[in-house]
């Protein structure tokens, strides 16, 4: 690794041996709010020629907290985050007596949006270098297709919260993931940026976990990851330390 590579911080104490390496997507891989705010203004304009009785009732901060409020009322829509828009969508098209078939193309609109991701400048590097080294995957809670933004091939599996059944923190999708990487769960690494989902989740799915701090936030009091690193680099000098150093 370059010397200039800052270390990251990590817990005392030998971690166990990392066999294969689990991401998060969003916030991990590539900055999502702008995506997003993006996307819904995009959404919001093909609203207005398509659906214009919709924009007259509602704003996009309008529609977000309709969005919400529907979330409270399905457990599914904690985790299938493509079905709770298609849900809000024909809501709001039902209540202004439009065609709540229309959600279907709204949605293929922002779903397009969506998947205009920039990954971080570190991504597309690091991930080459370790899917020379160790199996690679990623469990997310969004909709992502990696396809899409050009990242699939990285990655031995994938497992997205909508297709699977449930979300993190259920240890399930994060079982399904070590399975379809042959490995056992204390043998796998998971990382990610939200410290209850990424962090605890996989922690007390049996994984180790390192948190992505890309944006100077601070962890939750009693959260403790193995590690926490600002970007891919601290990453692999990490794993360099702990499982390929000796």
């Amino acid at each position: 690794m370059n010397n200039s590579t800052p270390s990251p911080h990590s817990r005392p104490g030998k971690p166990q041996i990392v066999k294969a390496v689990l991401f998060d997507l969003d916030d991990t891989l590539w900055p999502i709010a702008p995506v997003i705010a993006r996307a819904e203004q995009i959404l919001f304009e093909w609203l207005q020629a398509n659906a214009e009785a919709v924009t007259r009732r509602f704003s996009i901060d309008s529609l977000r907290q309709q969005r919400l409020q529907l979330a409270a009322t399905d457990p599914v829509f904690r985790f299938d985050l493509w079905k709770l828009r298609h849900a809000a969508l024909s809501a709001a098209l039902s209540s202004v007596g439009d065609d709540p078939a229309k959600a279907d193309a709204a949605m293929a609109v922002f779903s397009e949006a969506r998947h205009a991701v920039t990954p971080f400048a570190d991504v597309q590097p690091a991930l080459s270098r370790l899917q020379r080294r160790l199996p690679l995957g990623t469990v997310s809670n969004g909709f992502a297709d990696l396809g899409k933004i050009g990242l699939a091939g990285h990655f031995q599996a994938s497992i997205a919260a909508h297709s699977f059944g449930s979300g993190k923190p259920d240890p399930a999708i994060f079982h399904a993931a070590c399975a379809a990487l042959k490995v056992a769960p204390q043998e796998a690494l998971y990382v990610g940026d939200d410290p209850l989902l990424d962090v605890v989740g996989a922690q007390q799915a049996g994984l180790q976990a390192v948190w992505i701090n890309r944006f100077e936030r601070s962890l939750p009091d009693g959260v403790q990851p193995q590690a926490s690193c600002t970007s891919l680099d601290e990453l692999e000098a990490w794993l360099e330390q702990t499982r390929f150093a000796g």
